[in-house]
């Protein structure tokens, strides 16, 4: 302790004082206590000090890093009072060294994997945030600390950039599961050297500012403050997997292993650690997705669909309730005489955020989440609704058959023939007015339950036909097992056609005997995507039964194809530019 006079000047000390800074006592006499203890270093402690010593304020306290004249450092606990009845105020001096290095050693613990001695998650995003907060700062006037050099990187001629590589193991749970978790752990031991390593090697920035950590599990993260661009971080996630990919010799256990990595570069000022994150997760899944043992880099355009899902993934089926769903319908016309013998229902979704969205937006969504049961079985009911309504009110023409699609998952995941059934019965439409189509992959080497669906709905008098035929298994010599009414020929084959002779006739010759394969089982045959006089002249006179496609109608509403019931001969349509 020290007695110190209003004007901060020391004017006794206790032996203990002259000890903790390596000097005598008496020495310590007449000098400035703020330069002893180094309150002049910071404003603010500077400010407060002179405030106890003019009697403005009653107590302060802080704490510094006092050196010693042989060189040793220590910290300190600096406590400044107003002694009562007289004009002097007494400093107080503690040593808290051992304090100081026994909190350091407990952080050190909470902030690092005990497996890998690597940096944890806590420590990461701690770095990150303080990163991502310093963006633009100056210098940091206390330098940084070791684990926390928050602000290195922004420092006066920085980037302002930030990077993150996003990585795990390929495959690590089979190692855990085969070999056990001690040679899973000196794996990942073994797998944060060869990070470290390769990030110090190439020095990406300057005073070292990456850090490499272990998220969890097998998941790690190499942090790259002030980075140079994408090309940087490209660079280091190639040699992340060259790395990796040389076999590690564990306890006599040679394992070979690859790592997928998501990169992730932008700008540190206006990113959050929340938002990079995400990014990097995303990325990283994309990695996977394409295949593993790979790196991938965040796309905003990529993402951006990725969201567009999420979000109409999220909304799919309140959206059947709240009757967000329509159906338009597209004209299958006999190629023999022009007329209108069928349709089929198309499902359009008037999504309020995103505007009416065809069938491709949505169905592979629906088909993942099993929505596609209930869409359906609306779809369904809609589509023979709409029929008998037409049936009704031209009861002197013949009637219209509708063809509405199902999904593989409609026939596993519900009574598809219990729905049928029940559906035709509600809204009274004949059996032999109902078309379902399922797509070749799905009905082509059918068996089980798929099968008795087929055959029962057959056999109840509902037409199925495969769509997009050709493109799928093209099992032949299963056709003639199943009970298949009509093919629908995949527009490729269609497109083939040109309005003059082809010199190379092959597409005719294949759709030609197509339609007399499918004809010689009693087949009829239905040609997608005709768009030209001269394509329906063609499919025509080789024996194709229907046509569909703009060159007739595009999908229209109800109303539209209440107008061509009846109608002799449909009206060929102008392609669209």
């Amino acid at each position: 302790m020290a007695m110190v006079d209003r004007d901060g000047i020391v004017v006794a000390a206790n032996d203990s004082f002259g000890d903790l800074l390596g000097t005598e006592p008496a020495a310590l006499r007449e000098q400035a206590a703020a330069d002893l203890v180094d309150l002049a270093a910071d404003g603010q402690a500077g400010r407060a000090y002179r405030e106890v010593l003019r009697g403005r304020r009653a107590r302060f306290r802080c704490t510094r890093r006092l050196k010693q004249p042989n060189g040793r450092s220590l910290w300190t606990e600096v406590t400044v009072a107003p002694v009562p009845n007289s004009r002097r105020v007494l400093l107080s001096v503690a040593d808290i060294s051992d304090q100081r290095d026994l909190q350091a050693r407990l952080r050190h613990l909470q902030m690092h994997d005990p497996v890998t001695r690597l940096p944890n998650r806590a420590l990461f995003f701690e770095r990150l945030t303080a990163a991502l907060e310093g963006a633009g700062a100056g210098p940091d006037p206390e330098g940084a600390g070791d684990e926390g050099g928050a602000y290195r990187s922004y420092r006066q001629g920085g980037t302002g950039r930030i990077g993150i590589c996003y990585l795990d193991i390929d495959g690590f749970k089979a190692v855990n599961d085969t070999l056990g978790h001690r040679i899973g752990d000196r794996l990942l031991a073994a797998v944060a050297g060869r990070l470290t390593a390769c990030a110090d090697s190439y020095g990406y920035t300057r005073d070292g500012g990456h850090l490499v950590a272990r998220l969890g599990g097998d998941e790690f993260a190499i942090l790259v403050e002030d980075s140079t661009g994408t090309d940087q971080l490209a660079d280091l996630a190639r040699s992340v997997l060259a790395v990796l990919q040389e076999p590690f010799d564990l306890s006599g256990h040679r394992l070979s292993v690859s790592a997928s990595i998501g990169v992730v570069e932008r700008p540190a000022h206006g990113s959050s650690a929340t938002c990079l994150m995400q990014a990097a997760d995303t990325t990283l899944y994309w990695a996977k997705a394409d295949g593993k043992a790979r790196w991938a880099l965040f796309d905003p355009e990529r993402n951006a669909h990725r969201m567009t899902r999420q979000a109409l993934s999220s909304t799919l089926r309140p959206a059947v309730e709240q009757g967000e769903f329509a159906l338009e319908y597209q004209p299958l016309v006999d190629l023999a005489d022009g007329s209108v013998r069928g349709v089929e229902a198309l499902v359009r979704w008037n999504h309020p955020q995103f505007g009416p969205l065809t069938p491709n937006r949505f169905i592979s969504i629906a088909e993942e989440d099993g929505s596609i049961v209930e869409l359906g079985r609306w779809v369904l009911r809609t589509a023979c609704r709409q029929a008998r309504r037409w049936q009704r009110e031209h009861p002197d023409e013949r009637p219209l058959f509708v063809s509405v699609n199902v999904a593989v998952r409609q026939v596993w995941d519900s009574d598809l023939v219990a729905d049928v059934a029940g559906i035709l019965a509600e809204t009274g439409l004949a059996p032999q007015l109902l078309q379902l189509e399922l797509t070749e992959s799905a009905v082509m080497g059918s068996a089980g339950r798929p099968l008795q669906v087929l055959q029962a709905l057959s056999d109840m008098g509902v037409r199925i036909a495969i769509d997009d035929f050709g493109t799928g298994y093209s099992n032949l010599a299963y056709l003639s097992r199943l009970p298949v009414s009509v093919l629908k020929l995949d527009g490729s084959f269609v497109r083939g056609f040109q309005d003059a002779e082809p010199a190379n006739p092959a597409d005719e010759v294949i759709v030609e005997a197509l339609v007399q394969l499918a004809h010689r089982l009693g087949l009829t045959v239905t040609a997608e995507c005709v768009e030209s006089a001269g394509q329906a002249t063609r499919l025509r006179r080789i024996g194709c039964d229907t046509g569909q496609g703009w060159l007739y109608s595009r999908a229209v509403a109800p109303e539209r194809i209440a107008e061509l019931i009846g109608v002799a001969s449909l009206p060929v349509q102008p392609m669209p530019a």
